[in-house]
């Protein structure tokens, strides 16, 4: 008889954990530079409940604040220098070792920092090229969010850099949610143009202008928020984060070539936003693009891209509506109807993802679905706090007669936004 696998779950993000990690990112300062950091500051990662691939196109999303979050000690410095290291990695070229990137600040700009590093090093570059006035700085970063999970372990790095800089600058921005929407701003122009990721903004928005207790409802034209009470706990859910193990990036062209299809169909469409197209008017504006495109395949396929954000859109609305009507159990279907339009239409899953969520589903999930930019990554369920165990059980099994990596798993909770660790 075959054994059941072993579920893995991420160590919790709680009080012990945050200390130790604040503990061992300071003592990993002082080994590196000789002398305690300024202080240490923290932001969490994100799930995004629902409201996918949108934010770039003018669309409502719906984040919030995990528990789990990225760490940095820093102290600024009198020069242009800037040196960071991180105690979450080894050295990819040695394998051993922690890696390090020192350089001239003014010598910062697109194409001149790769990796990790780039998060780093691209916010008090894009801090002063909006006209902020912010030292060079020495780092090291640690932390809680899973990496190359789909639940933006990116955006946490920019943002708890931004928060350092903020306070060691006196900038004076974290202390209220439109310095902290001017902080966001420019993690995204350090993700886009130093980082090399075309993400939208909704990561940052969440890690920086979250609350705890409450979802982020975004609207992405102009960045205005509304916090949406999310309390799981009282309706008896849980939303269970499965990480697949299926390492995800979004610097491999495929999501750049997503929202260039995007950017290209609201040209032919004559809309800024693919989001101002109205769920009664998609059948003309697809007709219309299928018009304008002379290649079938090409025509079908940015049809399809354009049928997922109005429906995405539409389905966020509808998420809110059940939430603040206090029926977020509601919520389970606009989940799995947003992975099959995320899979069928957008094209961004991938075979543990829907296994994930097919898995989650049939142990007695409410509904399921891909979280984050997608092609690996992580996966969300809605589950019964009853059903948790059972469900992740089942997943993990799923994955095991499949011969896949093991997934890992954690319990989602709304979160607390960047600040001083």
């Amino acid at each position: 008889m075959t054994p059941e696998p072993e579920v893995h779950w991420y160590a919790d993000a709680d009080a012990a954990a945050r200390a130790a990690t604040v503990d061992r990112v300071t003592q990993e300062f002082s080994q590196a530079y000789g002398r305690a950091p300024a202080g240490v500051w923290a932001a969490p990662g994100r799930v995004n409940v629902i409201g996918e691939h949108v934010d770039y196109n003018g669309g409502l999303c719906l984040p919030f604040a995990l528990p789990h979050r990225t760490y940095v000690a820093l102290s600024p410095r009198d020069d242009d220098r800037v040196t960071a290291g991180s105690a979450q990695v080894t050295d990819a070229d040695s394998g051993q070792g922690r890696p390090h990137w020192e350089g001239s600040l003014g010598g910062v700009a697109p194409g001149t920092v790769d990796g990790w590093a780039a998060y780093v090093v691209g916010v008090p570059w894009a801090l002063r090229e909006a006209g902020h006035e912010v030292p060079g700085l020495d780092a090291v970063v640690d932390g809680l969010v899973p990496l190359g999970a789909g639940l933006s372990s990116s955006a946490a790095l920019e943002c708890a850099v931004a928060v350092a800089l903020d306070d060691v600058a006196g900038l004076g921005l974290e202390g209220s949610d439109e310095g902290r929407a001017i902080l966001a701003s420019a993690c995204v122009r350090a993700e886009n143009d130093i980082a090399g990721a075309p993400t939208g903004g909704m990561d940052q928005a969440a890690s920086l202008r979250s609350r705890e207790g409450a979802a982020l409802l975004i609207d992405c034209r102009d960045f205005r928020v509304r916090h949406v009470p999310f309390d799981l706990a009282a309706a008896g859910l849980e939303l269970l984060v499965v990480d697949t193990r299926a390492h995800h990036a979004l610097t491999d062209g495929q999501y750049g070539s997503r929202r260039e299809a995007c950017e290209r169909a609201a040209a032919l469409l004559g809309v800024r936003w693919l989001a101002e197209i109205a769920p009664a008017d998609l059948d003309r504006a697809v007709q219309r693009l299928r018009d304008a495109v002379d290649d079938p395949e090409e025509a079908d396929e940015i049809a399809r891209r354009v049928r997922h954000v109005v429906t995405e859109v539409e389905r966020v609305r509808q998420t809110v509506e059940l939430v603040e009507a206090g029926d977020i159990a509601g919520v389970g279907p606009l989940l799995d109807a947003s992975h099959a339009s995320l899979r069928d239409d957008y094209e961004v899953s991938s075979v543990e993802l829907d296994i994930a969520c097919e898995a989650a589903t049939g142990a007695g999930a409410l509904g399921a679905r891909m979280t984050g930019g997608g092609f690996g990554g992580s996966a969300i369920a809605l589950v019964r706090r009853e059903d948790t165990e059972r469900v992740a059980e089942q997943v993990a099994a799923a994955f095991a007669a499949k011969e896949l990596t093991a997934p890992a798993f954690l319990r989602a909770v709304p979160s607390a936004p960047a600040g001083r660790a």
